[in-house]
């Protein structure tokens, strides 16, 4: 079997090396890699995986080109898809793992289990006859029960409060959407406020509803999201540009040696060509967030607020091997209309390094302190209207810089997070208290106004948190304690109330960056 796999290795690099590599040496190296699993076959002590060395062996190879490219083996290419395609085959359900019973957080709307009558806080015991309580359950293996193929059938036993005995259900498994746009909400009067997590296949889509859901008369400005978000498809990205810009605007060209430049133009066709508009980026915005906002900053089209992107702009080129594997071959560089590269520098294979170099931003304090940010004179550029001063070399710069608030940070906070206790603590409480918080609070509205932590609750929290193995400390804990505090109730309000909810509560008490957004819209543009 190994000498078949060899001679089915050598003859497909052959087939490559002849198809798309004449006038070159790479037939040479192709032989002599064949050669080499042929020996080792036919001389070597012991027996070994062909799979193995294959693997491991390209692995090596693309760890030695730039930081982008990647090899995804045949198992992990589905599962690295998922979030991009932006649909997943299953039951429909949000969960918690609470005291090592899987427990229904919320339904999916439209989806199987909302269906067949499935709804938040009831506790699933047992799936297909198999007991699932205090098994040490863990996610991967919620995932392995209730994923499957369309159409399939799972049984569901469910053990639901203020019900005597089982209640059970026959689900069957259908289509699921992954939402890429986790909050949107009217923030105030005409204003939208969109919070997009990846640009994924039908991400334009789910904006255009969520508009459509909200059903503002006249939109007045607009907030577009982009923090926290590291990219996605590159057409996604085309698509949302087109939604600012006017027709003839370019989005964005790339470069590369061996493929011919590649200009992207607006259409024209969008639905907010014209009016108020913020995109928020960070430090972890990079890829597809970075063509979006270099293509606002250059045409001048809105504000980019916040802090410097991360400066991913390589384009990777997909290309499928023989056994489902994905080759990610990075073949070209990203401009922003202006000529900016968007890439940050690195060296071809050191990809430690360059996310060591990326670390270093934060201690040359460039998250606090706009003016540790240094670019050359030699990488300025002039926007495309107004000819401001905007600079390549990596990333984008935010128009407003708003420094990363670190004034409540705490060692007994950053523990709390760390080990969970937070998350754990909250998806006990609103278990419990799920039943009697809704009926008080029926609509994210009345909660927001009228619902406070009480000082009970952080003394029980507390407490709980001690039972966990961390020590309370006094003067950490009231260092960070309004952060805590408003943290405790976004996740309560998402909790009850969705993934938007959870966004208001954080936006309204103190994200600084949003608060810029929306000083911006209201006071009109610079």
């Amino acid at each position: 079997m190994f000498k078949k796999t060899c001679l089915i290795i050598v003859f497909s690099l052959y087939s490559i090396g002849v198809l798309f590599s004449q006038g070159t040496d790479i037939n040479r190296h192709i032989t002599k890699f064949g050669q080499l699993l042929f020996y080792i076959d036919n001389y070597y002590l012991d027996s070994v995986s062909s799979d193995t060395l294959t693997e491991e062996a390209i692995k090596r190879v693309v760890s030695l080109l730039d930081p982008h490219s990647s090899y995804i083996s045949a198992k992990d290419v589905r599962a690295m898809n998922e979030p991009l395609e932006g649909n997943f085959e299953g039951v429909g359900i949000e969960f918690m793992i609470i005291h090592d019973t899987l427990v229904v957080s919320t339904t999916i709307s439209g989806g199987p289990s909302e269906r067949v009558g499935l709804r938040s806080g009831d506790r699933i015991v047992e799936i297909d006859g198999s007991n699932i309580a205090s098994i040490g359950l863990t996610n991967q293996m919620v995932f392995g029960y209730l994923r499957g193929p369309k159409d399939s059938r799972v049984n569901l036993r469910v053990i639901r409060r203020g019900v005597n005995g089982f209640l059970d259900f026959e689900v069957i498994r259908d289509r699921i959407p992954i939402n890429s746009v986790e909050a949107a909400y009217e923030a105030a009067p005409g204003v939208v406020y969109i919070k997009l997590s990846r640009f994924a296949n039908n991400s334009s889509r789910e904006i255009i509803n969520a508009l459509l859901n909200l059903n503002i008369r006249k939109i007045d400005g607009f907030i577009l999201d982009l923090r926290g978000n590291s990219g996605g498809f590159l057409g996604t990205a085309l698509e949302i540009s087109n939604f600012f810009l006017e027709s003839g605007q370019t989005i964005v060209y790339t470069e590369g040696t061996k493929v011919p430049t590649r200009k992207e133009i607006a259409k024209g066709t969008g639905f907010y060509r014209s009016g108020a508009l913020a995109i928020l980026i960070d430090e972890n915005s990079a890829s597809a967030s970075e063509i979006v906002a270099g293509a606002v900053q250059d045409w001048d089209r809105g504000v980019i607020i916040g802090r410097r992107s991360f400066g991913k702009g390589l384009v990777q080129q997909m290309l499928p091997m023989a056994d489902g594997s994905q080759l990610r071959l990075t073949v070209a560089r990203y401009h922003t209309p202006s000529g900016r590269v968007i890439q940050s520098p690195y060296q071809t294979g050191s990809k430690e390094q360059y996310y060591r170099d990326f670390l270093d931003r934060f201690e040359r304090g460039e998250s606090i302190n706009r003016d540790s940010i240094h670019f050359m004179e030699s990488l300025l550029y002039k926007t495309m209207i107004k000819g401001r001063d905007v600079y390549g070399g990596g990333g984008i710069m935010p128009d407003i810089f708003i420094p990363a608030d670190t004034s409540f940070y705490s060692n007994y906070y950053a523990t709390l997070l760390r080990r969970g206790v937070i998350l754990e603590y909250t998806n006990n409480f609103s278990d419990k208290y799920r039943e009697a918080l809704l009926p008080k609070f029926p609509d994210f509205i009345q909660f927001n106004q009228g619902y406070h932590i009480s000082d009970s609750f952080m003394e029980d929290f507390i407490s709980f948190a001690t039972s966990k193995g961390i020590e309370f400390n006094e003067q950490e804990y009231l260092k960070s304690k309004e952060e805590i505090l408003v943290y405790f109730k976004a996740l309560i309000a998402r909790s009850l109330y969705g993934n938007t909810a959870y966004f208001r509560v954080i936006n309204s008490s103190n994200d600084r960056v949003f608060q810029a957004a929306l000083d911006y819209i209201k006071n009109g543009s610079r």
